[in-house]
């Protein structure tokens, strides 16, 4: 789902599936990101109201730079089996229709008109996501929300775990 839609240029040719090829792994089957939002900002959403203050200072971010806004959801994984022995746990992707409706809302905000933005939707750990999305986009900042609350205080708020393994500036919002 994206904010903006961009034309592509009339010399350029589409790609078309190859029906006789064999399918790819995930990893390999992503896209290349697309050259509008390359040394954008990137921001961690998901409605909540620090994730709306991050937001609000991210847009602000990448207009005053005239960069594009990677606005990133990520998704619900659960594991399937609990650590038992030797096996690790699997994980899986929870059905997560909050990316839709955040999409559906963010399409409609009028505080998002002043700069290109896209949404990106994710499944796994947020801080390894968030990063990975960075790096693909070559993003000069990642924002996130401060996490408040007994959880953040126990398992480490996502903020400081991606402050501590992130390789590019990570500003977190209060």
């Amino acid at each position: 789902m994206a904010g903006h839609e961009f034309s592509e240029p009339e010399g350029r040719k589409r790609q078309v599936a190859d029906p006789t090829a064999t399918p790819q792994p995930a990893e390999e089957t992503r896209h290349a990101c697309d050259p509008a939002f390359k040394h954008g900002v990137v921001v961690g959403f998901d409605g909540s109201t620090s994730s709306e203050r991050a937001l609000a200072y991210a847009i602000g971010m990448a207009h005053r730079s005239g960069s594009g806004l990677i606005i990133v959801h990520v998704a619900n994984r659960l594991p399937t089996t609990v650590w038992a022995g030797c096996e690790p746990p699997v994980f899986v992707d929870v059905p997560d229709h909050r990316t839709e409706v955040l999409g559906l809302e963010l399409a409609c905000a009028d505080y998002l008109s002043e700069v290109p933005w896209i949404l990106v939707e994710r499944g796994g750990d947020i801080c390894h996501e968030l990063e990975e999305v960075g790096r693909e986009y070559s993003a000069d900042a990642i924002v996130v929300g401060s996490t408040h609350g007994i959880v953040g205080r126990i398992f480490g708020s996502v903020a400081g775990r991606l402050a501590r393994r992130a390789q590019r500036p990570v500003i977190v919002i209060p």
